[in-house]
């Protein structure tokens, strides 16, 4: 994955329109799980006996799709793989919010992506680019989903 979460002035259009197509193409709002900050001083915490808590962040417009069907045998259970498709202006938004100067940092430390009640595992992170700046994300998510799709 290239660049960051920065916005540059020279793809301002292309922004736009990504923008556009996710409100227009997909619209969905999902939820990125981020890890909940620690608590300093909190003594089960600090032994490992509090249980793990998270915050979900909103990402929207995302467009989700799946990529590949499932398959799977007697022995392994079928789990298909999805792409979602998110605007670089979200991104920098949640990114900024969570004190993150990066995307990349935001991608790498989520424990995975809420869509509907399911959540998957984020497997792969990759932008697209205009005039040196990001204007989508594409994410490759892994995981058992209901059949909705």
């Amino acid at each position: 994955m290239s660049g960051g979460a920065v916005i540059g002035p020279g793809s301002n259009a292309a922004v736009r329109i990504a923008d556009v197509l996710l409100r227009n193409v997909g619209g969905r709002t999902v939820l990125l799980q981020m890890p909940a900050p620690a608590i300093p001083g909190d003594i089960g915490e600090q032994l490992g006996l509090a249980t793990p808590q998270f915050q979900n962040v909103e990402l929207g417009p995302v467009a989700f799709r799946r990529v590949r069907a499932k398959t799977g045998t007697a022995n392994k259970p079928a789990e298909a793989t999805y792409e979602l498709l998110v605007s670089a202006v979200t991104v920098a938004k949640a990114a900024g919010a969570l004190g993150m100067q990066a995307a990349e940092t935001l991608f790498a430390q989520a424990a995975g992506v809420m869509v509907d009640d399911s959540t998957l595992s984020i497997t792969w992170v990759a932008s697209a680019e205009a005039f040196g700046s990001v204007y989508l994300y594409r994410l490759g998510l892994r995981g058992a989903i209901k059949d909705f799709l």
